[in-house]
């Protein structure tokens, strides 16, 4: 359906190629459509491209007061998809090109994708600490999306500096939870993250993940929301984040300058509600990341 144009109200996205861009960046979108690794069957190859679409739904107005637009407080830039990010060799290209993007970048915006891509984005930003807004430990053995967080601990990062949000009920094992605790990892349950509230656990978060020093990286699995408003992530389940605690939690986040990268994971295109709600609730993500720079 096309949509309406008004000159007064311009629209979020169609922001300009990396390359066509000299000098340093406040923000960088990158599209990262691993799949092939899923636990489960799913089309999140699918998903940057619907987010980039979806984001021309929305203005990158935030109304204040003062009012302010994104598009002139940043310089917000498109670094386009890397091709083909499954396997070792994909994960070497995505390495590689968030690496060379951090260089330039305040903020990289990975755009997933399934939960995989939080290993290789997170080596490749350089980040020492890790903050996850997910349902799921992601500690599982092999390589797959339920396995980057242990894959990052395996591969030498302190599980001491990880933090992680919105763990529920009865979609974890005992055996998950006993190696969380092993690593060191601060656990937050989906139900201490409701009663303390998104400024409180997000303020917690970043002193553990963040240190005295060091860059963190936020992983935004969104089923760590309830399934009314992600019927597009596989394994959300009813009960999960309502979609504002879930846009509160990261605006947080970004707002600190610590947190120089993030991926938007889980959500399957193809699979989603006829009014695109899991998409259209991760576009505002890309969104909710980019106000929290201003801030910053």
């Amino acid at each position: 359906m096309a949509l309406a144009h008004d000159p007064l109200w311009p629209r979020a996205g169609g922001w300009p190629a990396f390359d066509e861009i000299d000098g340093t960046t406040d923000a960088s979108i990158l599209g990262i459509p691993a799949h092939l690794t899923s636990l489960s069957p799913t089309g999140a190859h699918a998903t940057p491209a619907a987010v980039r679409e979806a984001l021309a739904r929305y203005s990158a107005t935030l109304v204040g007061p003062p009012a302010v637009d994104l598009d002139e407080a940043l310089r917000i830039v498109d670094a386009g998809d890397v091709v083909d990010p499954d396997g070792p060799e994909g994960e070497a290209r995505v390495r590689e090109r968030v690496a060379a993007l951090a260089a330039r970048t305040g903020l990289i915006v990975a755009i997933g994708g399934d939960n995989s891509i939080t290993f290789p984005v997170t080596r490749g930003a350089g980040a020492s600490g890790l903050i996850t807004l997910d349902a799921h430990f992601d500690l599982r053995d092999g390589v797959s999306n339920g396995s980057p967080v242990r894959r990052l601990v395996a591969d030498g990062f302190d599980g001491r500096r990880i933090v992680q949000v919105g763990i529920a009920d009865f979609a974890n094992s005992v055996a998950y939870a006993r190696r969380a605790e092993e690593y060191g990892i601060t656990v937050i349950t989906l139900d201490e993250a409701r009663r303390r509230g998104p400024a409180d656990v997000m303020s917690e978060a970043l002193e553990i993940a963040g240190g005295v020093s060091g860059s963190i990286h936020l992983d935004i699995d969104v089923d760590v929301c309830d399934r009314s408003v992600a019927p597009g992530c596989p394994a959300s389940v009813p009960g999960g984040l309502a979609a504002w605690e879930l846009r509160a939690l990261v605006r947080e986040a970004a707002s600190d300058p610590r947190v120089r990268s993030a991926d938007i994971a889980e959500v399957d295109a193809t699979a989603d509600a006829p009014d695109g709600r899991t998409v259209r609730l991760a576009a505002l993500c890309v969104l909710e990341l980019l106000s929290g720079r201003v801030k910053a």
